[in-house]
């Protein structure tokens, strides 16, 4: 079996509020295949937008990210 085209494993996002931290995602993980397609859908403020950010490395800098989201068996998170 090939591995994932995208393969994203217990991605966190965290980001600073006035109050303290707040979750945007919590302990996502999913593959998918390379020809393969999936649609997030959920409330607002369910994390959708903030993971495709993170998927993207276009987050803000005071964003707190740990996790690994994989494209072609590469860290995207571990780029500078």
């Amino acid at each position: 079996m090939d591995a994932p085209l995208l393969d994203i494993r217990h991605l966190n996002i965290h980001f600073p509020t006035q109050n303290g931290e707040v979750a945007a995602v919590s302990d996502l993980s999913l593959a998918i295949p390379q020809g393969e397609s999936l649609g997030l859908v959920g409330e607002s403020g369910s994390g959708k937008s903030a993971t495709a950010l993170a998927m993207m490395r276009l987050l803000p800098p005071q964003a707190k990210l740990t996790g690994e989201v994989l494209f072609s068996g590469q860290d995207l998170l571990a780029f500078p």
